[in-house]
């Protein structure tokens, strides 16, 4: 299937690692232009010159997705130096946070970057004939089942959805689509469920036991599935939320 990607200006957040990563291969491979950003400058900067060398374009900067003005200032450089924007993929987590800041962390950095990010990015992707916006959401965010609980991962990730459908409908008169990705367990090296195999061998077998594939993920499989929302083939999905799970949540997907 030809996806339509090639030339398009894509923008991907917490693209260093893990699923942001491969997002950013994918896109890559389809013939995208990127700008990319994270924390980890290093690992950020070793990615992005491997898909210089493919013949990518790729703009890169350190950002701190909860500094509303470090997110409006990378979005706005992203668009001049690729010339335009398409697509914008929010990716950064604050994960599976413990402790007594873990509310206000993850309200800032998965309900709020998602909010700023799309705030940003609207009046670049207004200028777009094919503008799509893709939020990571989490099956956490629709499952009670371990290894959900009651925290502020699954809660903001689920605030994620909830807006991300407001938008896709908002928005879709403007001719920008609105759609999100939830994984299951997906693991990758250094990843939440790479460390759990080795430190929580019984509990990451019992997870792995409840997926009817019978295996975790992988981080490419996620970014697939990203890739294919936010490109001109799926054109008229907006307000869709895309399960990537192996099959893991057993409820009805209707």
């Amino acid at each position: 299937m030809d996806l339509q990607l090639t030339g398009r200006k894509a923008l991907v957040t917490g693209a260093s690692r893990g699923i942001g990563r491969a997002i950013a291969l994918q896109l890559a491979a389809e013939g995208c232009d990127l700008a990319l950003c994270a924390r980890g400058v290093e690992s950020l900067q070793a990615l992005a010159d491997d898909l210089r060398a493919s013949g990518r374009k790729v703009v890169t900067a350190a950002v701190d997705v909860s500094d509303e003005k470090a997110v409006a200032d990378f979005v706005d450089s992203a668009a001049r130096e690729l010339s335009g924007l398409d697509v914008v993929i929010s990716n950064v987590s604050a994960g599976g946070l413990k402790g007594p800041d873990q509310w206000q962390t993850s309200f800032q950095a998965d309900l709020l970057a998602f909010v700023r990010l799309v705030e940003a990015a609207l009046p670049h992707l207004e200028q777009s004939d094919a503008a799509a916006i893709v939020a990571l959401g989490t099956t956490s965010a629709f499952d009670t089942l371990p290894p959900t609980s009651a925290n502020s991962y699954a809660a903001f990730k689920a605030a994620v959805l909830q807006h991300a459908s407001g938008l896709g409908h908002s928005l879709a008169s403007k001719g920008i689509r609105v759609n999100t990705v939830s994984p299951g367990p997906i693991d990758f090296p250094d990843g939440a469920w790479d460390k759990l195999h080795g430190s929580r061998p019984e509990f990451y077998e019992s997870i792995r036991a409840r997926i009817p594939i019978g295996r975790l993920g992988r981080a490419e499989e996620v970014a697939r599935a990203v890739t294919f929302l936010a490109s001109p083939a799926a054109s008229f999905c907006t307000a869709v939320n895309l399960v990537v799970d192996g099959g893991f949540v057993s409820r009805v997907q209707f």
